[in-house]
């Protein structure tokens, strides 16, 4: 009979574990399927929360105002993202992951749904900020529940499926985008927050069946008999010197990516949308006003399926090479190449043949998220073992929570600069070309912070082949 080290991982797991493999992955599945619809609809929203407010029709709101408060609303959700990661994280330790994850895939699906029923901007700020509560504490519980259940020589593998199969969220929230792209404008983002309120059903199974790890239970006796430190204590993770240089160059490692991808890489659609507009108002295609707004938000949509089925590719790929080279050096490689594909794309995309360098930027920017999966939860013991994944993970959502405004104030300098440049006679159409070129510039120079990741590494352990750490008091 083979071995367990010869067979594949995936045949060396019982019927329980892959029980707890799926819905941990099925937890964060949805929570990325949340996040990408908040994304696609986030626009759509605003103008029709403004429209109502003003008493206007959606055509006639300020396109400024919606681009304004988009950007509040993004940075409000990953605001209450990084708040969610760092309390949930902290309380998956001290009560348990199965539980804690329920609390988070509750909320973050609940307040999805009760988005669609906003009355106006203050309350749909509101129910972003709880709904990234949630959200934020959905990922450091699913891998470190992950990490902890599964057998020690499957463990990497799996984190690194689980990371990839976020990517199937993020193209199923497309794929709802693109259905829904000849409806109303004005109701079409209240049915794509109502399909993000499904994931709730998820918690009865995480209540009814999901058991605390074997490896959670011993370390919450051992803290309880009082024979090693703290569970979920962040005095204790940023206060020992074994945890803190982990927990604070990890964290550095993950303000990289976060910031590359929620600060610059999901807002590609405000380059492609303006760029598909441009190509569909040629009159050679007669295309209505009403016709072309339908056809960009399908390719809106189609943006980030594409982005997503490189991610999804991306993410196997690096976990493999992880696995190979070790952690370190993938994520040396990683960082390098997704500053390399962001840049591309930003300076490059002009039209819908173009798309597929989507798929590039997707590839490199989501691979590292996979690498994330599977670090974090080996830089520290079971006590901290969610606390610090998620202090890592979230922590550089307060600062990619600016990226908005950094991006947005940055183009719009370089756009003063670039219309100015242009003369008092110069044409809309040359205006709209000098702040769409100012936009370009702006993400190529945040696209920079993925060198913080780089300067990180030096600080870090090389986890890979290592057993998951453990300490005692």
């Amino acid at each position: 009979m083979a071995q367990d080290s010869d067979r594949p991982w995936y045949k060396q797991l019982t019927a329980y574990h892959w029980f707890v493999f799926i819905v941990a992955s099925l937890a964060w599945l949805f929570d990325c399927l949340d996040q990408q619809l908040f994304i696609l609809a986030r626009d759509n929203a605003i103008r029709a929360l403004l429209a109502a407010e003003g008493g206007l029709e959606l055509s006639k709101v300020d396109p400024a105002l919606v681009t304004k408060n988009g950007a509040n609303a993004m940075a409000i959700f990953v605001a209450g993202w990084a708040t969610g990661g760092l309390i949930f994280g902290s309380i998956g330790d001290r009560i348990g992951r199965a539980k804690t994850l329920a609390i988070t895939v509750l909320i973050y699906s609940i307040c999805t749904g009760l988005s669609a029923f906003s009355a106006n901007i203050t309350q749909f700020f509101i129910y972003r900020f709880i709904t990234g509560l949630g959200v934020g504490g959905v990922f450091g519980l699913a891998v470190a529940l992950v990490a902890d259940s599964l057998p020690e020589q499957c463990r990497a593998k799996a984190l690194g499926l689980l990371q990839a199969l976020s990517a199937v969220g993020n193209v199923t929230a497309g794929l709802c985008a693109m259905s829904l792209s000849g409806v109303d404008p004005a109701v079409s983002w209240k049915y794509l927050f109502w399909i993000g309120a499904a994931p709730a059903f998820l918690c009865v199974f995480i209540m009814l069946r999901l058991k605390e790890p074997e490896k959670w239970l011993q370390a919450r006796a051992a803290a309880d008999a009082g024979t090693t430190k703290a569970m979920g204590s962040y005095a204790s993770l940023l206060g020992d010197a074994r945890w803190r240089p982990s927990a604070l160059f990890g964290m550095l490692l993950c303000v990289a990516a976060v910031v590359g991808l929620w600060g610059v890489g999901f807002f590609s659609g405000s380059l492609v949308v303006p760029a598909i507009k441009t190509a569909l108002s040629d009159p050679a295609l007669k295309l209505t006003p009403k016709e072309i707004g339908a056809q960009s938000q399908w390719w809106m949509a189609a943006n980030l399926i594409v982005q997503n089925i490189g991610a999804f590719f991306g993410m196997i790929v690096f976990s493999k090479l992880a696995q190979g080279i070790g952690r370190k050096k993938a994520f040396a490689i990683g960082l390098i190449c997704a500053m390399a594909a962001t840049i591309f794309f930003f300076r490059n995309f002009q039209t819908r043949a173009d798309i597929w360098m989507s798929a590039v930027m997707g590839f490199f920017q989501l691979a590292l998220f996979a690498g994330f999966a599977i670090y974090l939860p080996e830089l520290f013991p079971t006590r901290l073992r969610s606390t610090g994944t998620s202090f890592c993970y979230n922590v550089g959502r307060f600062i990619a929570a600016s990226g908005p405004f950094t991006l947005g104030v940055l183009q719009k300098n370089l756009g003063d600069q670039a219309i100015a440049a242009l003369g008092a006679g110069a044409t809309d159409l040359a205006k709209a070309a000098a702040k769409l070129e100012a936009f370009r510039d702006a993400a190529c120079w945040i696209s920079g912070i993925y060198l913080l990741g780089l300067i990180a590494l030096p600080f870090l352990p090389e986890t890979k082949g290592q057993p998951l750490p453990e300490d005692t008091k």
